[in-house]
């Protein structure tokens, strides 16, 4: 009986002991990292700005020479006509032209107390400003202008008649003269005022009128000039009014660039 509760005694500590070991688990501690998050000001991406540059146009520098083609066709329906007219410019600013005209004029003029011919040559210079903005690289001008003229010619009185204030017995027959007086001269301005369009590659048509103001004119003896090469018919007092139609080409010589600056964008309201 010893025996018995010995043993028993000595199972019941080893049992207490495993229970006892058997109750001691292992406590394990788990560290998170903790990442800072970062700020919507430093993720977010700073937004592309369009940067607006100012442009460059290209302007184009040259002679451009020319002809009236009134003048040139005329002949070809007016017997009592011939003439030629030459015209050119030079552009010297970006809105100013020095401009010329050079030409030559046959005309017999048929009145009814006396016919005439006035033969000469004739040149005007001045200078044309552009009224027109162009857009791109276009190269139209509608100008403004003012001209100096100066004629050297020669007039022919061919036949005139007597004025009878009792034509009773008739009209006197016209008296064949055939008198030239050459060596004159004449002078006058002229406000011109045109337009010009390029229909293919430095290929122009204008179209121009004038008015004109006879400044000086030497007259022959017992005789008037009618008409003067350049100026147009004079008795219709000291102004006269001029028209042509012209076909030129442009011969470009240099470029300037010119820089148009570009306005800056209008920032939006704050809501």
């Amino acid at each position: 009986m010893k025996h018995t509760f010995k043993y028993f005694s000595s199972f019941c500590l080893l049992f207490s002991m495993f229970l006892g070991h058997a109750q001691e688990t292992p406590t394990t501690t788990v560290t998170k990292e903790i990442v800072p998050e970062k700020s919507k000001t430093e993720a977010a991406k700073p937004a592309l700005q369009e940067v607006k540059t100012d442009s460059i146009k290209t302007d184009r520098y040259g002679l451009r020479v020319g002809v009236d083609l009134y003048k040139l066709t005329r002949g070809f329906y007016d017997k009592d006509y011939k003439g030629v007219e030459f015209v050119g410019d030079w552009r010297l600013t970006k809105k100013y032209w020095l401009a010329a005209e050079l030409g030559f004029e046959d005309k017999t003029t048929d009145d009814d107390r006396l016919n005439s011919s006035a033969t000469g040559t004739y040149i005007k210079g001045g200078f044309d400003y552009n009224l027109y903005q162009n857009w791109l690289d276009m190269e139209n001008l509608i100008t403004i202008g003012l001209r100096g003229g100066f004629s050297t010619f020669s007039q022919e009185l061919n036949s005139y008649k007597i004025y009878n204030p009792n034509p009773y017995w008739g009209e006197m027959p016209p008296i064949v003269e055939h008198q030239k007086y050459s060596g004159l001269t004449a002078g006058w301005i002229e406000v011109a005022m045109g337009l010009k369009a390029k229909v293919f590659n430095n290929v122009f048509v204008g179209f121009g009128v004038q008015l004109k103001m006879l400044v000086a004119n030497s007259k022959p003896d017992n005789f008037d000039n009618l008409y003067i090469p350049g100026f147009n018919r004079t008795y219709d007092g000291s102004f006269g009014i001029g028209f042509n139609y012209t076909v030129s080409y442009f011969i470009p010589i240099y470029k300037k660039k010119t820089v148009i600056p570009v306005a800056p964008a209008k920032k939006a309201p704050k809501k």
